[in-house]
């Protein structure tokens, strides 16, 4: 069951200029056919729960063209994250200038970038493009130490969080990070958390993976002012990687092709639903959202003779 929501007294009020304003945005495809795109700042991930290579994925498929600058490198599988190792951040920034001075982006789209020295050079590439929305991703740091996580987050929200559009994150990832001191009898709520967001510049926060009391789980977009969208679904029986990368690429995606900020919500969550559906393992860890789900064959009441599996090649007789 999906619901939308739009609150009473209207659309959100104007917040700090970081809405996404996609009446201007020249984010639709040109009159030769060419995508528009999106730059994104992430890791490379090899077991391609998230990263750059799952961003790639999402992007594509929602009719977009990734431009992606690493920032790091994970050693992880697909049940945890070993180890992260960062690239200098002259090596990041000298990647997004390159691209920058190249190619028009529609949309930023900010994933683990690896250290605050490389999220310092990420906010430099943003402020030197005011009118192109960021979106911004906050994944789970718990394999990192206290002290890295800290100042991790204590940069984010001092350089990144003024230049979002869009802040994307878990319920309990955004609650421990933007209220810290939270003592309410009830978790906070989604528009609690967007007001927290607000406080340092974000326009507008997509708040996921909120258990509901009858156990469905409720993602909800929201400004300093007001909730914009929901959207409920059942809870999937398995330990998902990469659910909030998928989400977080697609939003940033669709809003490069000119969507509007609710429409593009919904059809990123959607899609984000689909992928985690069809899920698989490719190891002996959690399962990852399949983000080519639609590009699957449909053998259901298929007859037609199954396909040879022995795709071999003959052995060649060339003689030297």
């Amino acid at each position: 069951m999906n619901t939308y929501l739009l609150p009473p007294e209207g659309p959100p009020e104007p917040g700090n200029g970081n809405e996404p304003d996609t009446a201007d945005l020249d984010a639709a495809a040109d009159d030769d056919g060419r995508p528009p795109c999106v730059l994104v700042f992430n890791a490379s991930d090899p077991s391609g729960a998230g990263g750059l290579s799952g961003d790639a994925l999402a992007i594509a498929s929602v009719g977009a063209h990734m431009l992606g600058v690493v920032t790091g490198v994970f050693a992880r599988d697909t049940a945890e994250v070993f180890d992260h190792f960062p690239l200098d951040e002259e090596q990041v920034a000298e990647q997004a200038r390159a691209i920058l001075e190249d190619v028009q982006v529609q949309v930023i789209k900010v994933g683990f970038a690896g250290s605050p020295d490389n999220l310092g050079r990420i906010a430099e590439a943003a402020s030197d493009h005011p009118d192109v929305p960021v979106v911004a991703y906050m994944p789970h740091l718990s394999w990192w130490s206290d002290e890295e996580i800290e100042s991790y987050l204590d940069a984010f929200a001092e350089l990144v969080l003024p230049q979002t559009a869009v802040l994307v994150g878990n319920h309990s990832t955004l609650w421990r990070w933007l209220l810290p001191d939270w003592s309410g009898d009830r978790p906070p709520l989604a528009r609690d958390i967007a007001r927290a967001a607000g406080e340092h510049g974000v326009s507008y926060t997509l708040v996921t993976g909120q258990v509901r009391p009858d156990g469905a789980i409720e993602n909800t977009l929201a400004s300093p002012q007001a909730v914009v969208a929901s959207e409920k679904y059942e809870r999937l029986e398995a330990v998902f990687s990469g659910a909030g990368e998928t989400l977080s690429a697609a939003l940033a995606a669709l809003l490069s092709t000119g969507a509007d900020l609710a429409a593009a919500t919904a059809e990123a969550l959607a899609y984000m639903d689909r992928c985690l559906d069809a899920g698989f393992r490719p190891g002996m860890g959690h399962v990852l959202p399949d983000r080519l789900f639609w590009a699957q064959p449909d053998t259901e009441g298929d007859d037609d003779e199954a396909a040879p599996s022995d795709f071999a090649l003959p052995p060649h007789e060339t003689r030297h």
